[in-house]
């Protein structure tokens, strides 16, 4: 496999990859991941999908444990404002429903140090990761995918079965390709200024303050307490007015930071400026014979709502164990157009819903056409469903998007539910069965013989869990989150989405279960 972008999407992509021990090169034309803290924070979603790798949940876990307790999100004049409009003013009140829904740590931790770990476990599992190297030009048929990159004035020739493009929201790939784009487009630009001074007195100790600025100068964000000892201020400009990148010299720089903490005489010290555009840009297809777009190059959303990077992550994930499927026999090759049948629509829902974020922290009068903000956002991190031919959607099943997570009823298409488990003793989450291989769940042994027989037949990596045999459903509540009566059976695939079900016993469990897997796995 070949992976074009370091970024969020590549290295979780890789990393997931090798972890299926499926070889794989990322190239990425910078020097090395993130210098700047970028996005904050990393989805419950994405750390259910990244936890089966050895030691990372906890890595991840442990960046936020040494950064800060809480996070506070308003809307202010700037960091002095007596009276901010809250948008969450205590982050672990917020998200405490999470543990009713899954067994993941919270992970309130910068970009750039997710980066960091995420590329060296890809590493340390065996991913060729290959950074100041460009992809320069890419050719494809039917057998495979061939590619030129160039390192150090040097040219390679590499084959690939796929191709991973996380290239980015200009995405050279995805213009080489064709592939059409829509949305609202570039909606600015972001000159992003990371620097240190000293804010005792305005923010609190461990606590991440985010602010969205809006006063007579400029409108913008500010992000403290991050973890990467410094804090970082975000002004919008707008080059069609104008304005370019040269106009944030070093002073005007350190203006705009005193302006933003609202302290005229701050000492302050500029470490690092960059800028990147503020764009809703939509790929109206995921996918290009043996290239699939993911992160930005699929998706490129505002950052109001803090979604963009998680889902990144999860396109990452998601590619990773598809094309293990299929590169190892178990899928057939037409299983890889289930991507975009389901991550598209996802990727369009997040996208408008963190627009509609930013026309929220917009004044009225430049709000119009602009979509509504999502009901419950914080809810819609694990309700989303998808439907696709990988899914054996239910008679009258709506074709919805999203669901309670809170309150599931296991239909395919949505995630499959956290319930406690007993394993000798041991407490465990029915999520922590996932990520591996296709598991059936049930009651009965006579499903457990089905599936059996049938991963032999198949050649499919299947794991049969009897309930009440190997595990202790603890609470008693497993039948009523998934859906089924006694005797029942759950097919949950490896990204922990339920395929299908059988609410009841089955009079010939392995031809129905072999037909199922047959039409999951486009086989």
């Amino acid at each position: 496999m070949l992976v074009v972008g370091g970024g969020y999407a590549g290295l979780s992509a890789a990393m997931m990859l090798a972890w299926r021990k499926v070889p794989v090169m990322l190239v990425e034309r910078h020097a090395g991941t993130a210098i700047q803290p970028k996005a904050f924070g990393v989805g419950p979603r994405a750390v259910e999908l990244m936890r089966p790798v050895p030691g990372l949940e906890r890595t991840l876990s442990e960046i936020w444990a040494g950064i800060g307790d809480t996070m506070r999100i308003a809307i202010a004049t700037d960091l002095s404002d007596p009276n901010p409009q809250m948008i969450i003013s205590d982050e672990k009140e917020a998200f405490a429903f999470l543990a009713d829904a899954t067994p993941a740590a919270q992970v309130g931790a910068p970009q750039a140090e997710v980066e960091r770990v995420l590329r060296a476990k890809a590493e340390e599992l065996g991913a060729d990761l290959r950074f100041s190297t460009e992809l320069i030009s890419l050719e494809q048929d039917g057998d495979g995918v061939t590619a030129v990159i160039r390192a150090g004035g040097e040219d390679t020739l590499v084959q690939a079965d796929y191709v991973v493009a996380a290239d980015g929201f200009r995405s050279p790939l995805r213009q080489a390709l064709g592939i059409p784009v829509e949305g609202k487009g570039e909606l600015g630009e972001i000159c992003s200024i990371m620097f240190d001074a000293d804010l005792s007195g305005l923010v609190r100790e461990r606590e991440v303050t985010l602010w969205y600025l809006q006063n007579d100068a400029f409108t913008g964000v500010i992000v403290t307490g991050t973890g990467v000892g410094s804090h970082v201020l975000g002004v919008n400009y707008s080059p069609t007015a104008g304005q370019n990148e040269d106009d944030f010299t070093p002073e005007r720089c350190a203006e705009l930071v005193r302006l933003a903490v609202g302290v005229p005489d701050l000492d302050v010290r500029i470490l690092d400026k960059t800028s990147f555009a503020m764009a809703h840009i939509l790929a109206e297809r995921y996918r290009e014979g043996r290239v699939f777009l993911a992160g930005d190059a699929a998706h490129t959303m505002p950052p109001t709502g803090g979604q963009g990077g998680s889902t990144a992550l999860q396109d990452g994930c998601d590619l990773a164990w598809r094309l293990w499927l299929v590169v190892t026999g178990q899928a057939g090759p037409d299983f890889l157009d289930t991507y975009d049948a389901e991550r598209r629509p996802i990727g369009v829902l997040t996208a408008d819903a963190q627009l509609a974020n930013l026309g929220q922290r917009m004044p009225p009068s430049v709000r119009i056409g602009y979509p509504e903000p999502l009901e419950d956002p914080l809810r819609a991190m694990l309700g989303c469903r998808y439907h696709s031919t990988a899914i054996i959607d239910e008679p009258g099943d709506d074709g919805s998007l999203l669901e309670d997570s809170l309150n599931p009823v296991g239909r395919p298409g949505s995630r499959a539910p956290h319930v406690p488990l007993d394993q000798e003793g041991r407490r465990i989450s029915a999520i922590d069965l996932y990520g591996s291989e296709f598991v059936l769940l049930a009651d009965r042994q006579s499903w457990a013989e089905a599936g059996r027989l049938v991963a032999e037949r198949l050649g499919v990596r299947l794991r049969t869990v009897v309930l009440g045999a190997e595990l202790v459903d603890v609470e008693g509540r497993w039948r009523e989150r998934y859906g089924v009566g006694e005797g029942g059976a759950v097919l949950v695939r490896p990204d922990g989405y339920i395929a299908w079900r059988s609410p009841a016993p089955d009079a010939a469990p392995a031809d129905t279960l072999e037909t199922v897997l047959r039409q999951i796995l486009s086989r």
